[in-house]
């Protein structure tokens, strides 16, 4: 085995355990959700045992993450990555930018004009305005969002946004899961 493989595998382990304790998860609990026992869980993070697709795919699933997080594979071939917008009604565009399943999903979205339809889902969503004005309805509250203005929401609520007037609106869209939230942060100022 080359130097660099035995690397690799060697900081899967601790890779391991700090995800596991970054949830707040015990090695008792994921050992259920996985069906992995608890000693073979502690000798993976540990380093005493190799880890193999068989044990490492029933925790990415259980972390939620994609099998190359937990590797930390090394990037190959050409950095770009290449999105594919998905067209949807009457010219609005949606381009996802991640490809994570069961956790926070990013999108650019390019949205045209469309009459108002509250909806209600489990998961909540953070809005940023790029271009354009958003309107955006919340329950019996309306709000209308500027560029470089953000909103945020649990989407139990009845919810609908789009352009705040004929002109298409362009946002980037976090969704999660319930109780998944976007955390922003600021630099402080300082007054003098």
């Amino acid at each position: 085995m080359d130097a660099e493989l035995a690397e690799l595998l060697d900081s899967i382990g601790p890779r391991l355990r700090a995800l596991r304790r970054d949830r707040g998860l015990t090695l008792e609990t994921l050992a259920e959700d996985t069906g992995i026992s608890v000693s073979t869980l502690s000798r993976l993070e540990s380093g005493r045992r190799r880890p193999t697709l068989d044990l490492l795919i029933p925790l990415a699933r259980a972390h939620r993450v994609a099998l190359d997080q937990l590797v930390a594979a090394p990037a190959t071939g050409d950095p770009r990555v290449h999105l594919t917008p998905r067209s949807r009604e009457r010219g609005s565009v949606l381009v996802p930018l991640t490809q994570y399943p069961g956790r926070v999903q990013v999108f650019k979205q390019v949205l045209a004009y469309r009459e108002p339809r509250l909806v209600t889902h489990s998961g909540y969503e953070w809005l940023y305005v790029l271009a354009g004005e958003l309107r955006l309805i919340l329950g019996e509250r309306e709000v209308t969002l500027r560029p470089g203005e953000v909103a945020e929401f649990d989407t139990g609520e009845p919810h609908w946004f789009g352009p705040a007037g004929r002109e298409a609106v362009e946002i980037l869209h976090l969704f999660g899961p319930h109780g998944d939230q976007a955390v922003i942060r600021t630099g402080q100022t300082t007054s003098g």
